[in-house]
């Protein structure tokens, strides 16, 4: 039986148009770098895009080789065209998901916070809802509402122009330090980071499913977290080379999987929690007091002072406090709460 996603593409081309000439160096909005990370996810049915377009005549001619459908709002004195054009997109999107129970995915390229109700409406109706927006100009309110975010300047196939230098004759050296920020080959962001959120979300869905987890629940779950989540953001390609990179670094452990091209992902059994909790146990032997305890707080600094490279979140755990709960079932340490001190209290097995 075909699984293919069918989409469902609506366009508020204004918006879009806009925020691209205004934000990324005067340059004109591209459909095809869209177009191609949605082939990568399911097959488009339906393309709409909504303006009027007496004011976008070379783009239409863009749009029309690109077979979509172009809603004509055209400007009437005295009303308002943008209401008039949002009206229509979000009773056309609300037909379409009535009518045709075939489409699965909703792509709603928009930054307005105007068409959140929209989509929670359509994921209520059991829709995936994709946004895809130019950063600058999208509302904080929409990502979060949406299945996933695609920010258009970031898209494979989109170069945003690098700004004009500007010469300054008191600080001529100003523009040239900040011009790095909005380069092409800026460094990504932070992997460690990610590695630490990839750790914590696996050992997650470990614990609330008896199943194994797969590279695609995976990447489903990193977008639910963070809809606007992207591999490419930290400088890999495609998900499966992200995955064999933290793998590689002994962060996520992969294996078969019951379908092509989607592995199962795990943590790595034991080998690096065993070291990690046998460091808790050296650095709370080391530093336990009189008393031969050691309080919790301030005692991950002590951890970081002799392994600087310490992440409870990397071994799976969400918090220090759960590491070190951990690490007393296995009997590395123990662990007591204490009234007095209002503070957990942590001893070395020996000096029990």
């Amino acid at each position: 039986m075909d699984q293919e996603e069918r989409i469902a593409l609506f366009l508020d081309y204004e918006n879009l148009a806009i925020g691209a000439r205004d934000h990324l160096g005067g340059m004109t909005f591209d459909l095809r770098p869209v177009a191609d990370a949605l082939a990568e996810r399911g097959r488009v049915v339906v393309r709409r895009a909504y303006a009027d377009w007496s004011y976008f005549d070379e783009d239409r001619r863009m749009l029309t080789r690109s077979h979509v459908e172009l809603i004509d709002i055209p400007q009437r004195m005295g009303a308002s065209r943008k209401n008039a054009a949002d009206i229509k997109m979000v009773v056309d999107a609300l037909e379409v998901a009535f009518e045709r129970d075939y489409i699965s995915t909703f792509v709603l390229c928009t930054g307005d916070s105007d068409f959140t109700p929209l989509v929670d409406k359509l994921r209520a109706l059991n829709k995936r809802v994709i946004g895809v927006g130019v950063e600058k100009t999208t509302s904080a309110l929409l990502p979060p509402a949406c299945d996933e975010f695609l920010f258009y300047d970031r898209l494979e196939g989109v170069d945003v122009p690098p700004p004009p230098v500007r010469a300054k004759r008191s600080r001529p050296a100003a523009p040239i330090e900040a011009a790095p920020r909005l380069d092409a080959e800026a460094p990504a962001r932070d992997v460690d980071s990610l590695a630490a959120l990839v750790a914590q979300t696996v050992a997650g869905l470990q614990s609330s499913s008896s199943g194994t987890v797969t590279a695609s629940t995976l990447k489903r779950t990193l977008l639910r977290k963070d809809p606007t989540f992207s591999e490419a953001d930290y400088g890999f390609r495609a998900f499966g080379e992200l995955l064999r990179h933290l793998a590689g670094h002994n962060v996520v452990e992969l294996s078969g999987g019951s379908a092509k091209g989607d592995p199962d992902v795990t943590l790595p059994e034991h080998g690096d929690r065993e070291a990690a909790f046998v460091l808790l146990r050296s650095v709370v032997r080391d530093e336990a007091g009189t008393d031969g305890a050691v309080a919790l707080s301030g005692l991950k600094n002590k951890v970081r002072k002799v392994e600087p490279g310490f992440s409870e979140k990397k071994l799976g755990y969400r918090s220090f406090l759960q590491f070190t709960k951990a690490a007393a079932t296995s009997g590395a340490v123990r662990l007591e709460w204490s009234a007095d001190a209002e503070d957990y209290l942590l001893t070395s097995p020996a000096e029990g």
